[in-house]
């Protein structure tokens, strides 16, 4: 219950703020943000959930006298009893400026992709063929009575109903792991360029999944996991414990630069970019409430800086493939166009995926797709 109040009430800000405000005689001090939120709980409650109205503003108004406020108790109750039915339009769920990007870039497209952003998360799985078939995986779903559909790879499965990681069958043995299905995308186009023998660099690496779908794929591959966060590497560790990988190297440092770098060149370079997360919207509601357009532009800045610097890593002849969860033309074929602008021996190359649709450089995948959450993906090559 805890999950679906915070959740619900961060998806749904920015309907539920301008509904409780318009109801206040004046705004409240600062020291009474917890009540405010509180009006938010109550407001969701009422709007979203099926819960009895007066047991939503009784519980509400329960909650003000636990903080100590009595004073709110009055507050409370009559604003939660002028509360309107809630609105049906996505684009009031977003801030101003993500909605105008948004609508900016997408025209038509953007009242669906508005909507979708509302939505739920999809839950993909993605079955460790190291430890069991695609086949007999299905075969423990079904047995657990757990609904799902295929995805587009042997080894992609959308549950229909999301549930805890660690209730799924065979998960503590490292016989599955949960990944959105458009990341798997990515890790089907990796393989396409990967023979064995290949050294492959995945920057970013952690939390691992990319990482660990090549390790699946049978190919033997020399691989670097690089990420300049300790904590998250260390993370990404204990998750190649669980699923039995091993074999790769793990490196703490920054991608910005080449001190880790043994300056033997790599056959593959994979830049998962750090980003504003826009096409994550539906699994990280937060972003609409916390990320601003100055995120958003110092993103674009590091983007081009890893971009600038991994690229004298590839082997000339080989492939670097850049992608982000942004829906952003600002950090997806925008950082690409500067980056090739800047460089005579890179080249774009087609991307096709059964999703999704292609961009000037690269190929966007949206959440108006159930399966998949917005993922950007461009492959550029290195004239040899």
């Amino acid at each position: 219950m805890c999950l679906e109040l915070t959740y619900g009430c961060l998806r749904h800000y920015f309907s539920l703020a301008e509904a409780v405000e318009a109801r206040l005689a004046r705004p409240l001090r600062k020291q009474d943000l917890d009540v405010f939120c509180l009006l938010l709980v109550g407001a969701y409650q009422l709007q979203r959930m099926r819960v009895p109205g007066h047991a939503a503003i009784n519980e509400t108004v329960a909650a003000v006298r636990a903080l100590g406020k009595p004073w709110a108790t009055a507050l409370v109750n009559a604003v939660l009893r002028k509360l309107p039915t809630c609105p049906d339009d996505g684009a009031s769920e977003h801030p101003p400026w993500l909605r105008g990007r948004i609508e900016a870039q997408y025209g038509d497209q953007a009242p669906a992709l508005l909507r979708a952003n509302n939505q739920r998360a999809p839950m993909g799985l993605r079955v460790n063929c190291r430890r069991i078939e695609p086949k007999a995986y299905r075969a423990l779903l079904d047995s657990a009575g757990i609904a799902f559909d295929d995805a587009w790879l042997p080894e992609s499965i959308l549950l229909r109903k999301p549930q805890p990681s660690a209730t799924l069958p065979g998960f503590r043995d490292g016989t599955v792991a949960v990944q959105d299905i458009g990341a798997q995308l990515v890790g089907s186009v990796m393989r396409e360029r990967l023979r064995n023998g290949c050294r492959v660099l995945d920057a970013c690496a952690a939390p691992g999944g990319k990482l660990f779908h090549l390790l699946e794929s049978g190919l033997e591959l020399d691989l670097t996991a690089l990420d300049n966060a300790p904590a998250r590497l260390q993370t990404l560790t204990t998750m190649a414990e669980r699923l039995g990988h091993a074999g790769f190297r793990a490196i703490a440092a920054d991608a910005c630069g080449l001190d880790w770098w043994d300056g033997k060149p790599f056959d593959l370079v994979l830049i998962d970019a750090p980003c504003s997360g826009s096409g994550t919207l539906r699994r990280h509601p937060d972003i609409k409430v916390n990320r601003t357009p100055r995120q958003v532009r110092q993103a674009s800045r590091l983007q081009g800086a890893l971009l600038r610097n991994l690229w004298r890593t590839v082997r000339p002849g080989c492939t670097l493939l850049y992608c982000t969860c942004s829906m952003l033309a600002e950090e997806n074929d925008q950082v690409v166009e500067f980056f090739l602008e800047a460089h005579a021996d890179a080249r774009t190359a087609g991307v096709q995926l059964p999703t999704g649709k292609a961009t000037q450089h690269g190929w966007q995948m949206l959440p108006t797709e159930p399966a998949t959450d917005g993922f950007y993906l461009a492959r550029i090559d290195k004239q040899a």
